[in-house]
């Protein structure tokens, strides 16, 4: 029997009832309950309670939570939007741009997408644009496919140390100002110790970066090498 997930974007879609939520109403309020609350506030009853119908009307439109997701990722993919140049480097560093908003607005996101087909017509869309992306690096389909993996395998890795970050602050309680004060009197331990040369050059001499000048230093780092391996 063919996997009935495979196809939920392949499916026709029923028109809602008069005054009943429609695909679109689901789909956009599970992902407003994902983002505020996470992922696993997210079930087709409480949707269904935040939309003021039943639980039993949702299963006309949508099977199961899990096609759900489906439609939730392809529904946000939707947000991203690259215009190929033909130059291949700006193009590619455009799509790296766009993926981590997308993961940093939906923090649920990062978690799902690389275990996940994507199929829908959003995010045939934005792999299609990214594959042409590479292609004005290489004629070769598996080279460029490899190459787009490679850029899209450190945006995913490079937000998810935002998120943790991001987590840990909220569980914390503390700004990250906050934070390296109250640990300001160990480090200044440990740099009196002398054991950590390196360490204390990067505390005494390191220039804090932001997040996003990270993220542009590493991304240029992988483009550079995806360039001379390729190039």
């Amino acid at each position: 029997m063919a996997d009935e997930r495979a196809l939920v974007w392949a499916k026709e879609r029923r028109s809602p009832r008069r005054q009943a939520p429609g695909v679109e109403q689901i789909v956009r309020s599970a992902i407003a309950i994902a983002d505020a609350e996470g992922l696993p506030a997210v079930s087709m009853r409480r949707v269904a309670t935040d939309l003021g119908s039943g639980t039993a009307s949702l299963y006309r439109y949508v099977a199961s939570r899990d096609e759900l997701l489906d439609l939730m990722i392809d529904e946000v993919k939707g947000a991203e939007h690259t215009e190929i140049t033909g130059d291949w480097r700006a193009d590619l560093a455009s799509v790296a741009h766009q993926v981590r908003l997308t993961l940093l607005r939906h923090p649920w996101l990062s978690g799902e997408l690389p275990g996940r087909p994507a199929l829908g017509t959003n995010s045939l869309r934005r792999h299609e644009a990214a594959l042409a992306a590479a292609a004005g690096l290489t004629a070769d389909i598996t080279l460029a496919a490899g190459v787009v993996d490679t850029v899209l395998a450190y945006v995913f890795g490079t937000v998810a140390q935002e998120l943790a970050e991001l987590q840990a602050q909220r569980r914390s309680g503390l700004t990250k100002e906050q934070w390296q004060a109250s640990v300001g009197p160990y480090i200044r331990d440990v740099i009196a110790s002398g054991q950590y040369p390196q360490f204390t050059r990067r505390v005494v001499e390191g220039e804090e970066w932001s997040a996003e000048r990270v993220f542009e230093f590493g991304l240029n780092c992988v483009l550079d090498g995806v360039a001379a391996r390729i190039g």
